[in-house]
């Protein structure tokens, strides 16, 4: 892998080469981990000029504790320590900028303080500091293989791990211990952890977004909707399924949810390359919004995955660009209706040409509306 994170920060520098920048400093946390394997808390990366990379520095606080979540540092790459734990591993890497004889380094605006850009500038005035934008999450849009493996192991986690579930005695727990099964089983079953805290609904709260599990207990004829995902080497992944507890589901209950899979699908079957996300996201919330509701929809009905668990692209109606083959995407359209519940149905696939079967379908756990 040391190959792979090495040519990785060299695309990066000579992007920063390109906009006329000597050094570059990486801050963000998932970014430094794409560039170097790992990301100790607080870590950054200074990427020298030299495309040998060679002045290519992680610096810390601390030494790396080799936890799970952090990563794998890449064996070859220069890590530093400072001296004083309590130093900002950024204002140290802009001396080591000025030590290697940079006169420029492009920085992460959209991520650095205020307070850090102005440390780094009293500490280094002769820094001619640039915006690296994003060019960092721009690279990380297109996944290569090894980590579409990993998305693909996290998956078949979170499949396992919801599979279970759906196997033991349902009725009478509340959301709450529900999302803290759910959490052990991924973990059982060896993900580094949840990709996001578990949402848990049942009845008048299913088939919200976001929803944080509560006291309530499930109860016989309720909606119950899950929203879990699994960490895999720092790679999350998501899915959302609704299901009926302990009887055969009402009429209105098929009815919403036979709505909420043909958005689904019509999201799923829009994901090739080189259509607008946009499209995607209006093949979807057509259905929903013909229906009428439109009003109650989410601003977004899916988004890329990754290292994090909400990337680019977003699958939006205002969104801007088209999709790439390897890039792995989140749909999930839903509906709830107040006081009654409601459906969500999230899948993580990835965009593959109609010449390797479309998009690979990597969340497998059955969407027919099950009674449980």
């Amino acid at each position: 892998m040391a190959e792979v994170y090495a040519a990785r920060r060299d695309r990066l520098r000579e992007r920063a080469t390109a906009g006329g920048s000597a050094a570059a400093l990486v801050s963000r946390s998932a970014n430094v981990r794409y560039l170097t394997g790992a990301a100790p808390p607080g870590a950054v990366l200074l990427l020298g000029r030299d495309s040998g990379g060679s002045g290519d520095v992680l610096l810390c606080g601390q030494p790396p504790g080799g936890q799970v979540t952090e990563g794998r540092t890449d064996e070859e790459l220069r890590v530093q320590v400072l001296a004083a734990p309590a130093g900002d591993p950024a204002v140290a890497a802009a001396e080591v900028a000025l030590a290697q004889g940079a006169d420029s380094l492009a920085v992460e605006e959209h991520h650095l303080t205020m307070a850090r850009h102005r440390a780094i500038g009293s500490v280094a005035p002769a820094l001619l500091l640039s915006d690296l934008n994003k060019a960092v999450e721009q690279l990380r849009l297109v996944k290569d293989e090894d980590e579409i493996a990993c998305l693909r192991i996290a998956a078949e986690i979170a499949d396992q791990a919801l599979g279970e579930l759906l196997e033991s005695i349902l009725v009478g727990r509340t959301e709450r211990h529900l999302a803290l099964e759910l959490e052990r089983r991924l973990v059982d079953h060896g993900a580094d952890g949840p990709a996001f805290p578990t949402c848990v609904g049942t009845g008048p709260n299913s088939g919200r977004g976001g929803q944080r599990p509560s006291d309530r207990r499930v109860e016989e004829g309720d909606f119950l909707s899950v929203c879990l995902g699994a960490t895999y080497r720092g790679y999350r992944c998501e899915i959302g399924r609704t299901f009926v507890i302990g009887t055969a589901p009402a009429d209105w209950q098929i009815e919403l949810y036979d709505l909420v899979f043909a958005a689904q699908r019509a999201g799923r079957e829009s994901l090739l390359p080189g259509a607008a996300c946009r499209e995607v996201d209006r093949a979807a919330r057509h259905v929903l919004d013909a229906a009428g509701y439109g009003d109650g929809l989410a601003q977004l009905t899916g988004h890329g995955v990754g290292l994090e668990i909400d990337e680019d692209p977003q699958l939006a109606p205002a969104a801007m660009g088209k999709l790439d083959a390897c890039v792995p995407v989140t749909v999930e359209p839903g509906v709830h209706l107040p006081g009654r519940g409601g459906v969500r149905i999230d899948d993580t696939l990835v965009v593959r040409p109609e010449a390797d079967g479309g998009p690979e379908l990597l969340t497998i756990t059955t969407k027919e509306l099950l009674a449980l």
